[in-house]
């Protein structure tokens, strides 16, 4: 015995002596208290009947604390492993997809023992049923939108396939778990009883006192070691038992300084426990303050025994109290828990009125359609990231909720239903477009049948969305028709270019040779020798339309011979306009002629306009002679734009002689 304990032990042998002499007080059980307690242990109704300070008859305002209290030990004593329930986080689940709760489902199955995750799984399933529930509920409503039968619905997913699989494990591991532990069980529950049947014979036996309280501590072991009983047991086989060892301590005849020593040692014991709820009732922690209660409640119910009874009221009431306050700070905690999931419920409740605008809102579009879902997903993530809210505002925000996700729904649905109808009718006239494009893809008119092949394809981009199913194999089919005739259009115009690449192959040659042309001294003859190349350049004949850039190329040439000659800007003008009359006098380019003599007619009057508008501003000048800088400059800007208008009547005169 170390130091300590002997300190300790003698410290409590004193106080035993000293009260010692108190304890003779205590009534010694006569006769008739025997024959009371030999009723009371025969009779059925001992069990609800019996007192103690281990649970008397607490008052009506402690009753649901107590029975709380005593439903948890019932159920920790059945499988002790219970208590590391608490130890496993609770996760906020609300905020979880119905992926990530399956996810969650599974590795709390492979980590944590059967037992201990009832709970977790509880409010696994329940918060899965519920995102399932309301996404069946969009699915059914989508169904019948589509003109489906309500008989026929039917869904799932493959996520909620794997959440059953995943459940099912679950309560075949749990019902495998019970049915060992059941085992167990009911033997252990008949061997305390056997020990309470042999308690209650002890009572009243007059053999020797110092024997029968040998054979009472071993009792006492047995039943430490008895093991779990069935949680619907526990409250009254440990109430039976613990009013058989208050009848034996206060009715047997035994030396009353063993049993007075016991009683002070379990009074020791208990006011410690009580202290340290009354510590308890200090602490901020309040589920570290609740566990360690439960574990209190425990030790005073399970293993230490009883006091005088003297003490036996009031130190329950002591711990009861404590126990209260304890339970108090704990509604309280919760209560405080209520307001800051206030500010959830004010989140929640934006975040519904954000998607009951988006559901309020007119679809015009696809466009419009997708965004909205896309927004109303993301509010749904927000919604259920935003936290709890109050109990009692829980069902209603759910139903809010649901509500507006499915107003938004329906209105999504309908838009597509008629987009539907519209891209059907779409479909029709694509289908049109292929009949079209297949009957004139061998057509032999080329002349004919190209605009129709190209206005036919400049429709069909202006119809709009056709189904989806039906989207790719009609503009195979059209694609496939254009494309045919197309290539047969080009392998013709590739024959009849052959003559055009000729030209351009020799109109290179020319280019370059022009590019290195020495004129002659002699003006005319520069002149002439210019005016030959412009003819053979128009004898060569017309080359491929996107090599018509040569052309251009042509012209600057020409335009450094000019400057060479020094000759007029407008007799360079007109000679180079011949060379381009040329390009535009082709079998199809009649149109372009036109275009050419509109363009012509309108320079024509915008620059008559302008000598006309110069001429009127001479009259504004009080000065009105060439002295005056500024009446000066409008005289030759009059007289340019003259030589300007000169050179477009002249354009226009060589361009009436071609269609003559």
């Amino acid at each position: 015995m170390s130091d300590k304990e002997a300190k300790r032990e003698n410290t409590e042998n004193q106080e035993n002596i000293e009260n010692s002499k108190g304890s003779q007080q205590n009534v010694q059980p006569s006769g008739n208290d025997t024959e009371e307690v030999e009723k009371q242990t025969t009779d059925a109704q001992t069990k609800a009947s019996a007192k103690s300070d281990h649970n008397p008859e607490p008052k009506q305002d402690s009753d649901n604390i107590h029975d709380e209290l005593d439903e948890t030990l019932a159920e920790e004593n059945e499988d002790e492993d219970l208590q590391k329930r608490h130890e496993i986080e609770m996760k906020d689940y609300h905020a979880m997809t119905m992926n990530e709760l399956v996810m969650e489902l599974d590795e709390l199955l492979k980590s944590e023992k059967i037992q201990t995750i009832r709970d977790h799984v509880q409010e696994i399933k329940l918060e899965f049923d519920s995102k399932f529930d309301e996404e069946m509920e969009q699915k059914k409503e989508d169904f019948l939108e589509e003109g489906g039968n309500i008989i026929d619905f039917h869904y799932s997913s493959p996520t909620k396939k794997r959440f059953n699989e995943v459940y099912f494990k679950y309560k075949e591991q749990r019902n495998k778990h019970y049915e060992e532990l059941k085992k167990n069980l009911n033997q252990n529950l008949k061997e305390r009883l056997a020990i309470i049947e042999e308690l209650k014979g002890m009572i009243g036996d007059s053999a020797d006192m110092n024997n029968s309280f040998a054979t009472f501590k071993q009792l006492q072991e047995r039943w430490k070691k008895a093991g779990p009983v069935p949680r619907e047991d526990y409250k009254d086989i440990w109430r039976t038992y613990h009013h058989h060892v208050e009848v034996f301590y206060d009715f047997l005849h035994l030396d009353r300084e063993f049993r007075d020593l016991d009683f002070k040692h379990n009074l020791d014991q208990k006011l410690k426990m009580i202290a340290r709820a009354e510590e308890l009732t200090q602490e901020t922690n309040i589920n570290r303050a609740f566990r360690e209660l439960q574990m209190l409640h425990k030790m005073w119910k399970e293993e230490v025994g009883p006091v005088a009874k003297e003490y036996r009221e009031d130190i329950w009431e002591r711990f009861s109290a404590a126990t209260k306050k304890i339970h108090e700070n704990r509604q309280a905690y919760f209560e405080e828990l209520d307001k800051a999931r206030e500010k959830n419920l004010e989140k929640k409740n934006e975040i519904i009125d954000s998607i009951k605008n988006i559901a309020q809102e007119e679809i015009a579009s696809h466009k419009q359609a997708q965004a909205n879902i896309k927004k109303i997903e993301s509010l749904r993530e927000e919604f259920f990231k935003a936290g709890k809210v109050p109990k009692k505002n829980a069902d209603e925000s759910w139903k809010r909720f649901k509500e507006n996700v499915r107003a938004f729904n329906r209105k999504k649905n309908a838009f597509y239903k008629n987009l539907k109808k519209e891209q059907y009718e779409n479909l029709n006239k694509k289908l049109e477009l292929v009949q079209i494009a297949e009957e004139n893809k061998d057509n032999l008119e080329f002349k004919i049948t190209t605009p129709l092949m190209k206005r036919i394809q400049s429709e069909w981009k202006k119809i709009g969305h056709v189904p989806r199913k039906d989207s790719d194999k009609i503009w195979k089919r059209f694609k496939k028709a254009c494309n045919h005739y197309f290539n047969r259009l080009h392998e013709k115009q590739n024959e009849e270019n052959k003559d055009e690449m000729q030209a351009f192959e020799k109109k290179k040659e020319l280019l370059e040779k022009v590019k290195n042309l020495t004129l002659p001294q002699d003006h005319q003859e520069a002149l002439k020798l210019i005016k030959e190349q412009i003819n053979i350049w128009k004898d060569l004949g017309h080359v491929p339309f996107k090599m018509k850039y040569i052309e251009g190329k042509f012209n600057k040439a020409l335009d450094q011979l000019f400057k060479q000659l020094d000759i007029s800007k407008r007799e360079s003008e007109l000679l180079k306009y011949e060379n381009k009359l040329q390009s535009l006098d082709q079998a199809d380019g009649a149109d372009k002629l036109r275009k050419e003599e509109f363009f012509i007619r309108k320079r024509i009057e915008e620059t008559d306009q302008e000598i006309i508008q110069l001429e009127n501003n001479m009259q504004f000048f009080s000065n009105a002679d060439e002295s005056n800088p500024l009446f000066k400059e409008v005289l030759k800007n009059i007289e340019r734009k003259k030589q300007e208008l000169g050179t477009w009547e002249a354009k226009l005169k060589k361009l009436r002689n071609i269609d003559s």
